[in-house]
């Protein structure tokens, strides 16, 4: 490990943990500073917040090494996502800013959810906050998996004697540094580092494919590339496997650590400054992930460079093409992507465990002081729980992503799009629709249905988790006789 790489890692650390120190004098009094940066994040701040705790290392690692082994066809799983990016940014931003404030200025989404549906008010906070950390500690295990994958590959032997492997010794540091900023400045430390961290990963990922292509001394042709249909969007691809790539994009109206975002946007009226933020970063991003992913094979193939992770083309190309300097950003950058993402869903799930478990069951009174001190110490408890799950080596980015990912996107994107649009709903239904959606999910990965549906190719369990769960929330409600909504709590 050269020096100046070192160096380069050194000042980004240092970089978040002052912005950490930062938020804490300015937001962490009470709850809606400590949770939600008392709603005045600007547009900009907001958008890059939402789309660097979106992608994380599944953008640097897991979509390039889909790329890199199957060729262009999972770009499809790109395509997908910015599709319901966009209608996230369209349906859900500007009505959950508006409602969740006007519904009891509620924090967290089991909070709206619970002001929404007053009658069944302790069953959705309950159950969509153990959805929550549920899910939320194997999405954080799969950051932990990207920050070990990084040590073990690029910075072995850097610590010997520490009695764990490189890639624990990655989970820790990793975990560590998020740690340092979250549990210190809250939200807005965590909103202001994404901000930081998604210009930085969208500098590398425009960087990387360009200089591999174009670079000094490089003769990389994609064409030459020995698979078959490397550069083809159909190539071997199936109607099941088509479905199952482009329907990631229904996940995004059920991720949490997402649509906190819209809540904390300063005012209605800015999120269509912060959609425009938002999808041209998406698009710039995702463009460079999928340009790493086919360049970076036909660089290895023609180099003779052995890749025996394809998630890991972005560690190894940052260390044979770049400057020991240049290096450094690269790997900030991925730790970035990484820590971005962990540090949203390890504060969703402290906001959570404090506001619907701790100050509903253990403490009504609690103090707001006392609220976030609380928070802190579940930041902490969570990261350790992924810890544990992120300890086994042979994990995959991408797998862990796309079964939590599918989690959230079936229990909760149904329930917000209609909790949001549709006035015959009912309590009742909702709590319909978070239980079917996370067992259908739970029950079709641990089928195998993921993998092999119907003698063929395995369907994306958040397909039938989504399709239940809405069918769930529509036949409940009427059921159950939806009344009109109630007029939100000025």
């Amino acid at each position: 490990m050269e020096t100046a790489t070192l160096v380069s890692l050194a000042l980004y650390f240092i970089l978040m943990i002052a912005i950490g120190l930062y938020a804490w004098r300015k937001s962490t009094a009470d709850s809606e500073g400590y949770l939600l940066a008392g709603r005045n994040l600007p547009p900009s701040v907001a958008a890059l917040s939402a789309g660097a705790s979106d992608m994380s290392g599944w953008l640097l690692l897991g979509l390039p090494g889909a790329l890199y082994a199957a060729g262009l066809v999972e770009a499809w799983i790109g395509i997908g996502l910015f599709a319901g990016a966009v209608a996230n940014w369209f349906i859900v931003a500007p009505r959950l800013r508006e409602q969740t404030e006007s519904y009891g200025n509620a924090l967290t989404i089991p909070q709206f959810l619970a002001n929404r549906f007053p009658d069944k008010a302790i069953q959705l906070r309950v159950v969509s906050a153990i959805i929550i950390v549920v899910f939320f500690t194997v999405y954080t295990a799969a950051g932990l998996v990207g920050g070990g994958k990084l040590f073990e590959t690029a910075f072995a032997g850097l610590l010997p004697g520490l009695g764990m492997s490189d890639y624990m010794l990655g989970i820790v540091i990793t975990a560590g540094i998020v740690l340092a900023y979250t549990m210190v400045g809250g939200f807005l430390a965590v909103s202001l580092t994404d901000f930081v961290q998604g210009i930085i990963m969208m500098i590398a990922l425009v960087l990387m494919p360009l200089v591999v292509m174009f670079g000094s001394g490089s003769n990389v042709s994609l064409g030459d590339v020995d698979v078959p249909g490397f550069l083809s969007l159909t190539e071997g691809l199936t109607a099941l496997g088509f479905i199952s790539a482009v329907t990631w994009g229904l996940g995004y109206f059920g991720q949490p650590h997402i649509i906190v975002r819209f809540m904390a946007i300063d005012t209605v009226a800015k999120v269509a400054r912060a959609r425009t933020y938002g999808l041209s970063w998406m698009a710039v991003s995702l463009l460079g992930a999928v340009g790493m992913g086919l360049a970076g094979r036909a660089y290895a193939d023609q180099n003779g460079v052995v890749v025996e992770d394809p998630e890991t083309i972005f560690i190894i190309l940052s260390e044979l093409l770049f400057h020991p300097l240049i290096t450094g950003f690269l790997f900030a950058a991925l730790l970035a992507a990484i820590m971005s993402t962990i540090s949203s869903q390890l504060l969703v799930s402290s906001s959570s465990l404090t506001e619907d478990f701790y100050r509903l069951f253990l403490r009504k009174q609690a103090s707001e002081r006392e609220a976030v001190n609380v928070g802190r110490v579940c930041v902490a408890l969570v990261a350790i729980a992924a810890m544990v799950i992120a300890s086994n080596p042979d994990s995959q980015v991408l797998g862990l992503v796309s079964n939590a990912w599918a989690g959230f996107g079936a229990a909760f994107g149904p329930l917000i799009i209609l909790a949001l649009t549709w006035r015959g709903m009912t309590g009742a239904g909702a709590v319909a629709g978070l239980v079917t959606g996370a067992a259908v999910v739970g029950l079709w990965i641990a089928t195998g249905l993921n993998a092999d549906f119907m003698g063929g190719q395995g369907l994306y369990e958040i397909v039938p988790g989504f399709i239940a769960a809405f069918i769930a929330i529509v036949a409940v409600s009427k059921a159950t006789h939806g009344s009109a909504m109630p007029a939100p709590a000025k």
